[in-house]
């Protein structure tokens, strides 16, 4: 068996490749990153770092041509900037859409995407992060449990049988994530998760914020520097 992990240097997707390099063994496990044009690189780099650390193929897509035309908050060209409050609080504001940080149809692109690479890397699964919070109130329709069994199917279908997809975190919520993360001893330190590219992670966006609760709900210290705590 061989898995392919959508590898975006965060905390989840880490984990994702955690669990697949114990399962399957570093050699059967390929990670592909994929940049969207978003404002900085600071997650790539920080996949680039954990690839190197598990010691698994790091192969790496441009796909921000294909967003040129979003002005999501996350993006380099948006006019709009990235919201400093939780995402409970911007799905108040935003009477049940996506939040301003959703890139339209991103994960359903990763997704297809990662399809036709891992057949063509001899891949039998794909491992894709997405968990319960993010899905949470329509933040991000795309990390749902529903989203994630219909691209599954789609996927297995259009392979002919040959590709699976699997999202280990679809009913997880982030502390499940970190406790995992935790016993399989990940490396949370090479991670980047913050939507802002300083040199510190911000603390105050949505995807701080649940990272930061994530930790103190599991009595862990996150050994990340924040710039507000």
């Amino acid at each position: 068996m061989k898995c392919l992990v959508l590898s975006s240097g965060g905390l989840d997707s880490t984990v994702a490749l955690a669990l697949a390099v114990s399962k399957y063994g570093k050699e059967n496990v390929v990670a592909l990153s994929i940049s969207y044009g978003q404002k900085h690189d600071k997650e790539i780099k920080a996949s680039i770092d954990v690839c190197n650390y598990y010691g698994v193929e790091h192969l790496f897509l441009d796909l921000a041509k294909i967003f040129q035309y979003s002005n999501c908050s996350l993006l380099k060209g948006s006019t709009e900037d990235v919201p400093m409050e939780s995402y409970e609080e911007q799905l108040k504001e935003t009477n049940g859409s996506p939040v301003s940080t959703y890139v339209p149809f991103r994960n359903g692109l990763f997704l297809s995407s990662a399809a036709s690479i891992a057949l063509s890397k001899g891949c039998n699964i794909i491992y894709y992060g997405a968990h319960k919070d993010d899905a949470a109130g329509n933040a991000y329709p795309d990390c749902s449990k529903d989203f994630t069994d219909s691209m599954a199917k789609a996927i297995y279908l259009g392979s002919g049988n040959e590709l699976k997809v699997e999202g280990p975190f679809v009913e997880m919520n982030k502390a499940g994530i970190v406790k995992l993360g935790h016993e399989l001893n990940v490396p949370f330190e090479l991670t980047w998760s913050c939507y802002n590219g300083s040199e510190c992670a911000c603390g105050k966006c949505g995807t701080c914020i649940d990272r930061i609760n994530a930790f103190k709900l599991n009595g862990l210290k996150d050994p990340i520097k924040y710039e507000v705590e």
